[in-house]
Parts: structure tokens; C-alpha cells; sequence
């Protein structure tokens, strides 16, 4: 790993700069799923998690970018959690279905109380072991917004189809990992290297199954059409 991280060493800028670039982008990729839910006039196949999943990753890298004294970092996801925010309520507005929207406001409060417990929570730990500790969180709820949608491998298998997927998040979440990793073994940070590998694999198995199934489910065919039966009938009376 040494090795590899000297032979990045001259082009630690280029890499920072890119994935910063690519991060900007990624916050701009909800707006693709939004034109869509937009053509079709509903959200039908489509999920707000991803965007909840957003807005609380923002918030909770806002926080600890306060925590670290790390100007950029608020920034950034400053920008993503304004802009998740905006999804989400775009994706309520577009919500047709009253039993979708309750589903939908459901979802949206428990990430909201969560948010809120954690903020509380960064108030009353010993500020020593904060941005540990709190660095752990942060890592767990990454871990577990990734890799989700792997939770429904099986039914993603049963039905041949990747539909409910957001293609363009996964997609750049893909190469903001594959950058932020190699920025971590250029600076040796060996929390950014874990953090971002083990997301990149996860990412990697998630685009996999967009090359093996369509992103809408196959029509069923059906047995035979009604001139075939009738010939078939036709052909039983003869005899």
C-alpha cells in the first residue's frame, strides 16, 4: 500500500480536485430520477429512501465537518442536504397514491428522529472522543444507506429486474468511492481507505445486477392467442 500511495503522491491534488468534482455531481444526480418521476406524472416504481438516505448522510457529515473544524466538508454537504431536502419534497408532491404518501411520511420522520437523536447526542459526549466515536456513526449509516438495496437481492432476482434502483446515485456514489479511496491512500488515512473501499465494492455488486437484469420487469406471455385456440377448435370439432 506504501508503494502505491508514492506512486499517487504527485498527483494528490488532481485527485482531490476530481473527487471533489464528481461529489458536486453526485448531489446533481437526484435530478435525473426527478425528471422521470416528472415524464411519468407519479412515483410509481420509484422510492424517496434514496433521498432520505441523502439528506441524512448530509446532515449527519455537516455535523461532522462542524466537529472537525472542516470548512469544505459543512459546505458540501450543506449544498447536499438543501438539495435532498428539495428531492424529497418533490418526490412527496409527485406521490399520488394517499397510501404511498403515508409510507413516504413515515419513512421521512424516522429519518428526521434519527437526525435529531444524533445531533443531541454530539452535544453531550466527551468532546475528546467525539469525532471518533461519532466518525464510527457516520461510517455505520454509510455502510448501511450502500449497501440497503442489497437487502433485496432476492426480489430483485425473482422479479429479473432492477426496477426501484437509482442507476445515476449508485453510478457516481461508485466513482466518489473509487476517488475518495485513492485519496485516502495518498494522504494514509486509513479510516478514508476502509470507509470507501468496502463502499465501492458495494456499489460494484449493485451495478452488476444492471448488466445482468433490465430496469423494468419482463411481461408475462400468455398461453396462445385467440386465433391459434380457435383453430384449435376448429380442428377438435372435424375430428
Amino acid at each position: 500500500m506504501e508503494s502505491f500511495a508514492v506512486l499517487l503522491e504527485p498527483y494528490k491534488d488532481k485527485i482531490a480536485t476530481s473527487a471533489a468534482t464528481v461529489t458536486y455531481l453526485h448531489l446533481l444526480s437526484g435530478s435525473v430520477i426527478c425528471n422521470d418521476i416528472r415524464k411519468q406524472k407519479s412515483t410509481d416504481g420509484f422510492s424517496v429512501m434514496p433521498f432520505v438516505a441523502g439528506c441524512v448522510i448530509s446532515a449527519l457529515f455537516t455535523r461532522f465537518g462542524a466537529i472537525l473544524n472542516d470548512t469544505p466538508m459543512v459546505q458540501v454537504n450543506l449544498i447536499g442536504t438543501a438539495l435532498n431536502i428539495g428531492y424529497v419534497c418533490f418526490f412527496f408532491w409527485n406521490t399520488n397514491n394517499i397510501k404511498d404518501k403515508m409510507l413516504a411520511w413515515t419513512q421521512i420522520g424516522y429519518a428526521g428522529a434519527f437526525v435529531a437523536a444524533i445531533f443531541v447526542y454530539t452535544y453531550v459526549e466527551n468532546p475528546k472522543d467525539l469525532p471518533f466515536r461519532f466518525g464510527l456513526i457516520t461510517t455505520a449509516v454509510l455502510f448501511y444507506f450502500v449497501g440497503s438495496p442489497l437487502l433485496g437481492l432476492g426480489e430483485i432476482i425473482r422479479k429479473k429486474s432492477t426496477e426501484g434502483l437509482p442507476f445515476p446515485i449508485i453510478l457516481t456514489g461508485t466513482l466518489i468511492s473509487f476517488l475518495w479511496f485513492l485519496y485516502g491512500v495518498v494522504t494514509r488515512e486509513n479510516f478514508v481507505i476502509f470507509q470507501n473501499a468496502v463502499i465501492f465494492l458495494m456499489s460494484i455488486v449493485q451495478l452488476s445486477l444492471f448488466a445482468i437484469y433490465p430496469s423494468k420487469p419482463a411481461k408475462s406471455k400468455k398461453s396462445g392467442s385467440p386465433s391459434k385456440n380457435g383453430n384449435n377448435n376448429n380442428n377438435k370439432k372435424k375430428n
